[in-house]
């Protein structure tokens, strides 16, 4: 049998949404396409990428032959900073502004005639870049969404119509955050038991009708039945009744976690080097870490777009110490 060559590999294009906790799973999604022999162009938006060569240096982003980065506007107004944009206005504008972007970049990796990269023959879009479903149905190739959260943030995500179909949300007054309003059960969403208002991802805690999350989250599920396939970041045991009551509502479900563990297990050091931080590491916490002892220390990761103040983190280390 001979081995496949450059030409006849299959070309995945990975688009991510530019956040941290979007990317780092694509990132590691991307590497087990890889892994499994598919040559792999990488979607960051102008914006991440240059992040990315600011944290990791001028050639991070080199990548392999068969392994590179490409980028695509986000439609916001440029800026030269270090810091997680605000998600509701790159909701707002990736939706409106990155489809031709993204479709002249396949237009431009199709174009065999001045490159030996393969024609793309397939795509993996963030569940939160269904723009990419346009630009997979102009071309004829075949899409899959991968949403990066935990199936039942995705679910929830799902009924978000539901609950302002039954007037529960928007909020009618910002007391209903602190007046009780947020225990109202939620019973009636197969695969969610014992559900609160409050247990939704907070999106839903807007007294805003127009409020662009909300609407957003629910175009986007609204969207993803357009997908051949659903890629969800979990493993049937841990969300069994989740993805039972999913499957009625997505096309084919592919559960494909955990990534962590998967992506550590390929061995080629090439590949391992294709880092995804948008932060310059911080090499002192490493070393300070290695200086304790095995089992005294708790990590606890916020995400990429939690602000805490010094007070809040005092008490929640307070409320660790003393259990």
């Amino acid at each position: 049998m001979g081995s496949i060559t450059a030409a006849t590999k299959p070309h995945v294009v990975c688009v991510a949404y530019p956040l941290q906790g979007h990317i780092n799973p694509m990132i590691k999604l991307a590497k087990l396409l890889h892994h499994k022999g598919f040559h792999v162009t990488f979607v960051n938006t102008e914006y991440n990428h240059k992040r990315l060569l600011r944290s990791r240096g001028p050639n991070a982003l080199d990548g392999l032959p068969d392994f590179h980065f490409e980028t695509i506007t986000d439609g916001l107004p440029p800026v030269d900073a270090d810091v997680s944009q605000d998600v509701p206005s790159l909701c707002d504008s990736t939706s409106k502004h990155s489809l031709v972007p993204l479709c002249n970049l396949l237009s431009k990796l199709n174009d065999t005639s001045s490159s030996n990269v393969p024609p793309v023959t397939c795509m993996v879009a963030d569940g939160c870049m269904s723009f990419s479903l346009d630009a997979a149905e102009k071309f004829g190739i075949p899409i899959a969404l991968f949403w990066t959260p935990s199936s039942c943030g995705v679910l929830s995500y799902m009924h978000y119509r539901h609950l302002v179909e039954r007037g529960l949300i928007p909020l009618k007054d910002a007391s209903d955050l602190t007046n009780g309003y947020l225990e109202t059960p939620i019973d009636w969403i197969p695969g969610m038991k014992n559900m609160r208002l409050k247990d939704f991802p907070n999106f839903i805690r807007t007294t805003d009708k127009n409020d662009i999350m909300v609407n957003f989250l629910i175009r986007e599920t609204e969207r993803a039945p357009r997908a051949p396939a659903v890629i969800l970041n979990t493993f049937d045991p841990f969300e069994q009744d989740v993805l039972d009551a999913m499957s009625s509502m997505l096309p084919c479900i592919y559960t494909i976690g955990p990534l962590v563990l998967l992506a550590d297990q390929i061995k080629d050091d090439k590949l391992k080097s294709i880092r995804s931080n948008l932060w310059k590491e911080e090499q002192g916490c490493i070393e300070w870490l290695n200086s304790k002892e095995p089992n005294s220390v708790v990590y606890v990761n916020y995400g990429s777009i939690t602000i805490m103040t010094p007070e809040q983190l005092i008490e929640f280390a307070w409320g660790v110490s003393k259990q």
